[in-house]
């Protein structure tokens, strides 16, 4: 498996340009020296954005808004136009293209088209997806289209544990989702993509971490990561978060209540290097604002750089500063808890 990650960075190392780590150098400084004033002060770029594929989905997930159908903003699909126009403008600074927000990105019936144009651009690119639509045919477009980091959602090694969270999902599609995939690598002898199985621990499956390891390694794929899961009402504990604290986001205090593991500190990483852009181009500041209420610009009427270096995400970026507590989005923000593991 050693070998299967080396490939991987040595393919994302290869679209390094020197314009692109030069841009990534001055995030990290202007992140570190706006921590050190307190003013905030962006002389870069971002060096990593989500796009949004759509915001529709097939399953009906528990903790998701696209899966519970409870967004207040409109749903619908990125037009490949719209996403070209705005991926020319940015790619020339970005390490890397996630293609994922909320939603099935696979649902978009543009979607692998607009992989191949973030290839052609020399971009590395990423997705996330349920399994459900990596049919044959959708399997073989998605090697030839170019991606380079395809996730796929199993969070159960049997249907009955699999369906308690990935609702109205059917695992042995996702399951032959998945040799499809593995199958076309190997037949049109290309190392991309880099298929990672991710397993998203909850209490009903936290029982299933010896099996997944063995499922992985049985169908062929190149890493599985296991993710700890975010809740949205934890306070007074939740059916979903597992029994062994190790594996959740969340830990008991003395008094019964829940508290998110990760530190509130009045600065955040993600402003400074990334930034999401919703279907119909709405950029928000990061992923944990899943229904867009905090809005910094409008891609279809400003450039990214107008909107990036503009008041409004300049004034969010010192709000962070002034106390991430009275920031929603900031409440339950549970980044970094996640552990990635090689199937052995």
């Amino acid at each position: 498996m050693q070998s299967i990650h080396w490939r991987d960075t040595l393919n994302f190392i290869s679209k390094l340009r020197f314009r692109r780590v030069w841009n990534a150098v001055l995030v990290f400084a202007s992140y570190y020296y706006s921590r050190w004033t307190g003013r905030p002060q962006q002389w870069g770029m971002p060096f990593t954005i989500n796009f949004e594929p759509t915001t529709a989905c097939n399953l009906r997930c528990p903790e998701c808004p696209s899966g519970l159908r409870q967004f207040t903003r409109p749903t619908g699909n990125l037009k490949s136009d719209f996403f070209r126009s705005s991926i020319d403008e940015l790619a020339p600074h970005l390490l890397y293209l996630i293609f994922y927000f909320q939603g099935e990105p696979y649902i978009n019936p543009a979607f692998l088209e607009m992989v191949a144009h973030a290839r052609k651009r020399g971009l590395y690119t990423i997705t996330s997806t349920n399994g459900h639509f990596l049919n044959d045919a959708n399997a073989r477009q998605t090697v030839e289209a170019g991606l380079d980091r395809l996730i796929i959602s199993i969070d159960g090694t049997t249907q009955e544990v699999y369906e308690q969270y990935r609702k109205a999902g059917q695992l042995a599609t996702v399951l032959q989702g998945v040799r499809n995939v593995v199958k076309w690598k190997k037949e049109l002898r290309s190392a991309t993509p880099h298929i990672v199985i991710q397993f998203l621990v909850v209490k009903p499956n936290e029982h299933q971490l010896p099996e997944i390891k063995a499922l992985a390694k049985e169908l062929g794929v190149d890493a599985l990561s296991f993710k700890s899961a975010q809740v949205y009402d934890y306070e007074y504990g939740n059916p979903l978060l597992p029994a062994d604290e190790r594996l959740s986001r969340y830990r008991q205090l003395p008094d019964g209540r829940y508290e998110p593991k990760a530190a509130l500190h009045n600065h955040c990483w993600k402003l400074w290097h990334g930034a999401v852009v919703t279907w119909d181009g709405l950029v928000v500041p990061c992923c944990f604002d899943k229904d867009a209420q905090h809005q910094l610009g409008n891609l279809k009427t400003h450039s990214f750089r107008e909107i990036w270096q503009g008041a409004a995400y300049q004034q969010f970026r010192q709000q962070l500063f002034g106390g991430r507590q009275n920031i929603d989005i900031c409440t339950n923000c549970t980044e970094g808890c996640r552990v990635w593991l090689q199937p052995d």
